[in-house]
């Protein structure tokens, strides 16, 4: 029999119907009717092909072919949930592999990861860059940050608001800086970087105003570093984003309930 065929709903009233030789008390371990009981033994005689119950005078018992199963049959549940538990011993693990892109982990997310990360000694993180396909099965990511205009086909939630920000120094030089993704493309920049995080630099060393978005340059607005002389509306902002089993893992939860709070 194909292990994808294996009657494992059936094989497990088996075992609890042999050890108590009653339908009843087997149906209250399993939280369900004696009627449900019977029917699963019915129908896993029929896939087996073979007798596993028989009633005496006595009550219940076992044939030889059921009862020549059932120590090999335990062990094999023995071994399920051994796996069981080695699969959920990650969830101990309080350690986070995120992707995010490069500008938002310098200028946003490591600050806020080492204020998180001095609330528990067990906290480890390790960030990798992201990239436009995001595969969480073969980069092992707990959870990715992206620029896009919605949470897509994964769980997510939004960081802060929509919108950019034009920032610059107010003794600066009042020429555009460029940056693959800059809503201000069409100006002539004065200079041209690889990221808005290199934007926001160029614009707080003076050599002209960026226009990012709003969440990423909020630190150095806030520090006085540079100043606002506008907001620009867009589409886009920035997500937190994982499928649903990486979204459901506490660890991830606890992250995301810290970076949102």
């Amino acid at each position: 029999m194909k292990r994808t065929h294996l009657p494992l709903n059936g094989l497990r009233v088996l075992d609890a119907a042999a050890r108590y030789l009653s339908f009843t008390r087997a149906a209250d371990e399993l939280a369900v009717t004696p009627a449900a009981v019977g029917q699963q033994i019915r129908t896993l005689e029929d896939v087996l092909g073979v007798v596993l119950f028989r009633r005496t005078a006595k009550g219940l018992e076992l044939t030889p072919e059921a009862a020549a199963g059932l120590d090999p049959l335990r062990q094999g549940f023995l071994q399920f949930e051994e796996a069981v538990r080695a699969m959920q011993a990650q969830q101990s693990s309080k350690r986070l592999t995120i992707a995010a892109p490069r500008d938002f982990t310098a200028k946003w997310l490591a600050p806020r990861l080492a204020d998180y990360g001095r609330t528990d000694d067990e906290l480890g993180f390790h960030l990798v860059a992201a990239d436009e396909s995001l595969d969480f099965t073969q980069a092992n990511l707990d959870l990715a940050v992206c620029l896009t205009k919605d949470k897509g086909e994964h769980e997510g939630v939004m960081l802060g608001a929509r919108g950019h920000v034009t920032i610059g120094r107010a003794d600066g030089a009042d020429r555009a800086i460029g940056w693959p993704g800059c809503l201000q493309a069409d100006r002539d920049p004065v200079i041209t970087v690889a990221d808005a995080g290199l934007a926001i630099d160029a614009a707080a060393a003076g050599l002209g105003r960026a226009t990012v978005p709003a969440l990423l340059a909020g630190d150095d607005l806030a520090s006085g570093r540079v100043v606002e002389f506008g907001r620009v509306d867009c589409d886009r902002a920035y997500w937190l984003v994982a499928p649903v089993p990486q979204w459901r893992q506490k660890k991830v939860k606890a992250l995301v309930a810290a970076l949102t709070a």
